[in-house]
C-alpha cells in the first residue's frame, strides 16, 4: 500500500478514541455530505443520495404493494390551519420556521414551513371524503421538512431533512390500528432485510408519543457507541385530528362518523444509522443491498497488455448481476484499495496479469477483509452468493452487538452503573407514572426508548419507585 493510501485511512479518527469525530470524518472523507452556507442544513452528496434512492425505491414498492398512493402537499401551512389541533401545534412550536414576508410585503397571515403535514392532509381529506365508500384513503408523500434544531449533525439531526410521511384515514379504529402496526413492520423489514440493522419494535410512552396522537409505535436501533437511535415511527392518531378538522363520512346506516387516522415516517437519518452501526476505523461498511456500488473492479498492472480489456469484459458480465464499477484511473492500486475500503464497497475484485494467466480473480470482502480466489467462469454464481453472505454476516454481527449491549436492572443503583459504565439498552420495569420516567431522565440522561411488544419481567417492581410494575421498558441515552 502506498504512503498516500495509508495517510487516507489515518485521516479517520478511531471510533473508540472519539466517536463523534469518527462519525464526522466518515461523513466528509467518504463524500456523503458537506456543510452548506445555511446553518444546520447539509448538502447530500451523490454517494449518500444513491443510498437514499435505494431506501426510497424499496419502500415505495412496498407502499404501493399495500395499496398506498403518492401525493404531494404544499411546503407552507397557514398559521390558522396549524393552530386547529392544540396538542399538535404545542408539540412542534419550538421547532417551527415561519415565513412573514412575500417579497417586500408583510403577509396578512404567517406561513409555517412544514415540520410535518398532518394538518394539510386533514384539510384535504375533509374536502374529498363524504361516504364510507371513499375509505380508506392511503396516501404517502416523499418530501423535505424543516425543524429549527438547536444542535445539528449531518443526517442525524438537521434543520431540513428528507423523509416520507404516510397519512391514512379509515372507517374503524381496528383498521387504523392495524395499518399503524403494518407500516411499522414494513420499516422493520427495511432495516433488517436491506440495511442489515436489527431493530427493537415497541410502543412509546405517553410522554414520548407524537404530539396530538393516541399511540406511537417505534423501531429503535442501537449504535456502536451504545446510544439508541429512533429509526422510524408509526402513529395511531385516533379521531383527534378528525374532530378538529371535521373529517366525517356517512356510514353504512347513513349516520355521520369521524374517521380514524394514522401517520408514519422514516428519514435520511437512516444513513447516519448505517454509518454508526456498521462502520469501522477504516471507514464505511455499506450493506450490499443498499450499496451504490456492490463490486468495485480494480485492475492491477493495468498498463500491461490485456489487463484493461479483461477488466472491462468482467465489468460487462458482472453488471448483469450486481451494481459494478471499474476504476481504470491512473491512481496506484493501493490508493484505490483504500478509497473503496473507506467508501465501504462490499466486494473488491482485483485482476492482474497473473490472474488472467490462471483464469481467476481475487475477491476481497469489506466486512471481514477476507480474500478469496475465484475462477472467472464462477463469478455469476459466486458474487450474488457472497453479497448475501456479507449481508447476513453484517446483520448477525450487529445483532450480537445489541445483545452484548443490552442489560437488565432491577434498581436505580444497577441502572446508573449500566448507563455510566457499560452503555447500551437498559431493560427495567416501570410503574407507568410520568414522574418516575422524568426522574430517571433527570438523574441518568437516559430516556424511555420503547415498551417492547415482546414483554418480559426482569422484576415485579418499578426500577425507580419500587411500586408494582406495569411494563418492561427499554431505556437508553439516544441521538
Amino acid at each position: 500500500m502506498s504512503k498516500k493510501s495509508k495517510k487516507l485511512v489515518e485521516q479517520i479518527t478511531s471510533r473508540d478514541e472519539d466517536f463523534a469525530q469518527w462519525y464526522t470524518d466518515i461523513v466528509k472523507k467518504a463524500e456523503l455530505a458537506d456543510y452548506s452556507s445555511v446553518k444546520g442544513c447539509m448538502i447530500i452528496r451523490p454517494y449518500a443520495y444513491a443510498m437514499w434512492e435505494s431506501i426510497q425505491g424499496y419502500l415505495d414498492k412496498r407502499f404501493k404493494e399495500t395499496g398506498h398512493e403518492n401525493v404531494y402537499m404544499p411546503v407552507f401551512i397557514p398559521e390558522s390551519l396549524l393552530q386547529k389541533e392544540k396538542d399538535h401545534v404545542e408539540g412542534f412550536a419550538p421547532e417551527v420556521a415561519w415565513v412573514t414576508h412575500g417579497g417586500d410585503e408583510e403577509l396578512t397571515e404567517k406561513l409555517c414551513v412544514r415540520p410535518t403535514s398532518e394538518t394539510l392532509f386533514c384539510e384535504h381529506y375533509a374536502k374529498i371524503v363524504q361516504s364510507y365508500k371513499d375509505l380508506p384513503k392511503l396516501y404517502n408523500q416523499w418530501c423535505s421538512v424543516v425543524r429549527w434544531e438547536k444542535t445539528t449533525r449531518p443526517f442525524l439531526r438537521t434543520t431540513e431533512f428528507l423523509w416520507q410521511e404516510g397519512h391514512t384515514i379509515h372507517e374503524t379504529k381496528e383498521q387504523a390500528e392495524s395499518e399503524t402496526k403494518r407500516m411499522l413492520n414494513i420499516y422493520a423489514e427495511l432495516c433488517e432485510n436491506v440495511l442489515a440493522m436489527p431493530v427493537l419494535k415497541g410502543q412509546k410512552t405517553e410522554k414520548e408519543k407524537f404530539a396530538g396522537g393516541e399511540a406511537t409505535y417505534t423501531i429503535e436501533a442501537l449504535m456502536h457507541d451504545g446510544k439508541a437511535l429512533q429509526a422510524g415511527t408509526s402513529h395511531f392518531l385516533g379521531q383527534n385530528f378528525a374532530k378538529s378538522f371535521g373529517m366525517q363520512y356517512s356510514d353504512r346506516d347513513g349516520k355521520l362518523q369521524y374517521v380514524y387516522q394514522t401517520s408514519w415516517g422514516i428519514t435520511t437519518r437512516l444513513i447516519g444509522a448505517i454509518i454508526m452501526v456498521h462502520g469501522d476505523d477504516n471507514g464505511l461498511v455499506v450493506p450490499p443491498r443498499i450499496a451504490p456500488v456492490q463490486v468495485i473492479i480494480v485492475p492491477v498492472a493495468q498498463h500491461k497488455e490485456g489487463v484493461l480489456e479483461k477488466a472491462n469484459e468482467l465489468k460487462d458480465r458482472i453488471s448483469k448481476i450486481a451494481r459494478a464499477k471499474l476504476d481504470d484511473s491512473d491512481k496506484m492500486p493501493g490508493w484505490k484499495f483504500s478509497e473503496y475500503e473507506m467508501k465501504g464497497v462490499p466486494i473488491r475484485l482485483e485482476v492482474g496479469p497473473k490472474d488472467i494467466e490462471k483464469n481467476q480473480v481475487v475477491l476481497a470482502r469489506r466486512d471481514t477483509g477476507e480474500k478469496i480466489f475465484v475462477p472467472m467462469e464462477d463469478l455469476e454464481n459466486k458474487i450474488p452468493e457472497l453479497l448475501d453472505d456479507i449481508h447476513n454476516n453484517m446483520f448477525n454481527r450487529a445483532k450480537q452487538s445489541v445483545e452484548e449491549k443490552t442489560h437488565a436492572a432491577v434498581n436505580m443503583k444497577e441502572f446508573k452503573d449500566i448507563v455510566e459504565n457499560k452503555t447500551g439498552f437498559v431493560k427495567a420495569m416501570w410503574c407507568g407514572d410520568r414522574e418516575c420516567e422524568d426522574k430517571i431522565r433527570e438523574e441518568t440522561g437516559a430516556t424511555s426508548r420503547c415498551m417492547p411488544f415482546e414483554q418480559e419481567e426482569v422484576s415485579d417492581t418499578c426500577v425507580y419507585c419500587g411500586k408494582k410494575a406495569k411494563k418492561l421498558v427499554y431505556w437508553g441515552r439516544a441521538y
